[in-house]
């Protein structure tokens, strides 16, 4: 059996576990990873990546379908499914390799089996039922992610019923599909198969679709999805799935009536739950709750030396969350002086049509804090790159504390917004006032200008609509 030492072992190879490992090799710390699957996690191999190339064909899909609008003309245009997948499944790979290119350049050793904490600084590593290697190192970094959550009635058996992973490599299109869940991933799915093709119907338990957006996007959203075809139910759950035939009936609850739905494919998009089993926890100082591992603001357990960061401890379960908590982390223990993550600043995005993104207080959480607020919105119909790209739809939406003029949040909805947002989040760092805002200069014609426009309108001054 392989022994070795080392600084820092990290336990799991995703986008927390790969950059806190490689943060600590620039620090000169010798790091190394445990890995029982595929560097670079799910969000690489099964979540963020592959899905964003899925979305990218779904979208050329769509574009081909308006050729008119545009001045051409083609017959007989049409997609082979499994060339889609296959590319998606490419795209994966190369970047999971290039993990390992990133791996091998900082000096980070890399371990394939299961990892688990086994005391006094230990870390146990198994593959194929066995003890094969252990670790010993005074800081250990869980770093496992999480899986999709669950329903009792609703279990994917990942041939009609699907989890995120089967709906990424669909054998078959379905002419039909139910989404139970419209958060990001039910979504973004939802989103996929209805610009190939299939019949879309999504059910949400809460009042609106996208419920962590603000609610004026969530409307728009909405009103944007059923134009395209999509049923929306909301307020209504799921309440049973049986297998009929070749596909599944749904039984939807919804204002005290239960309603039977047939499709081909369901797929379960409920949230997820962290991958706290088998990494060592019982008899340590680990607490979890709801299926998360607790840490303090500096991504510490209850375990001295232990750390967790990622998907494993909770929301906003994002992978740019994970890799800042693992360079955070990993700086903390350098001794480097750091500030913990604020969660107002992290942005969130869904990659749907149209795209969806956000960044602070939403206008409502905004004045339940008692804030006096100053609101702007800007069309994305009075843009001129949006017009001339042939993508009009959505809105810039800006919230302000009025009596500072602190950027408390923003939330857009159209053409590119995953992209724009990151500026939102430069200003939110650097505390950049609304006067500050409206004295920056944006480049014309861009996109970027609903930004700018939006804060001009929040204050009176909006000079194009």
């Amino acid at each position: 059996m392989a022994r070795h030492s080392c600084d820092i072992a990290v336990i799991g190879g995703g986008p927390g576990g790969y950059v806190a490992a490689i943060r600590a090799a620039q620090l000169g710390m010798k790091a190394c990873v445990v890995e029982r699957e595929h560097l670079g996690g799910i969000c690489l191999n099964w979540g963020c990546i592959p899905t964003k190339a899925l979305l990218r064909t779904s979208e050329i899909n769509h574009l081909l379908g308006q050729l008119d609008s545009f001045g051409f003309a083609a017959d007989g245009v049409a997609f082979d499914l499994q060339k889609i997948v296959r590319r998606s499944r490419d795209v994966a790979g190369r970047l999971s390799a290039g993990i390992g290119h990133l791996m091998k350049k900082n000096g980070v050793e890399v371990i394939e089996g299961q990892g688990r904490l086994a005391g006094g600084g230990q870390v146990a590593v198994e593959r194929d039922g066995a003890l094969a290697e252990e670790i010993a190192a005074p800081h250990i970094v869980l770093a496992t992610g999480a899986r999709a959550r669950t329903l009792p009635g609703l279990e994917p058996d990942g041939e009609r019923v699907w989890t995120y992973r089967e709906a990424m490599v669909p054998p078959a299109m379905p002419a039909s599909l139910l989404v139970i869940g419209s958060g990001a991933i039910g979504i973004e799915f939802a989103s996929f198969y209805r610009d190939l093709g299939a019949e879309v119907t999504v059910v949400e338990i809460l009042e609106r679709i996208l419920p962590v957006e603000d609610e004026e996007i969530s409307a728009l959203a909405r009103k944007a999805f059923e134009k395209q075809g999509m049923e929306i139910l909301t307020g209504a759950a799921v309440s049973g799935l049986e297998r009929r035939g070749a596909g599944v009936r749904a039984a939807v609850e919804a204002g005290g009536e239960t309603r039977e739905i047939d499709v081909e494919r369901a797929i379960l998009a409920v949230g997820i739950v962290g991958n706290v089993e088998d990494i060592g926890l019982a008899g340590t100082g680990v607490e979890v709750d709801r299926g998360h591992v607790v840490v303090n603001r500096w991504c510490e357990t209850g375990e001295t030396g232990v750390y967790a960061i990622g998907d494993l401890v909770g929301p906003p379960w994002l992978a740019h969350k994970a890799s800042h908590e693992g360079v955070m982390c990993v700086e903390r223990i350098a001794g480097i002086e750091t500030h913990p993550l604020e969660v107002s600043r992290i942005p969130g995005c869904t990659y749907c049509r149209p795209q969806v993104a956000s960044i602070g207080l939403t206008e409502a959480a905004a004045r339940a804090e008692g804030r006096e607020v100053r609101i702007g919105r800007f069309p994305c119909l009075a843009n001129g790159k949006a017009i001339a790209l042939g993508d009009d739809e959505g809105l810039v939406k800006t919230v302000f504390d009025a009596a500072t003029g602190e950027l408390l949040g923003a939330h857009l909805i159209g053409a590119e917004v995953t992209e724009l947002i990151q500026g939102f989040a430069i200003a939110k760092t650097l505390e950049t006032t609304e006067a500050e805002l409206m004295e920056t200069v944006f480049p014309h014609p861009t996109l970027s200008e609903m930004m700018h426009e939006s804060v001009l309108d929040a204050y009176g001054r909006a000079l194009h609509f």
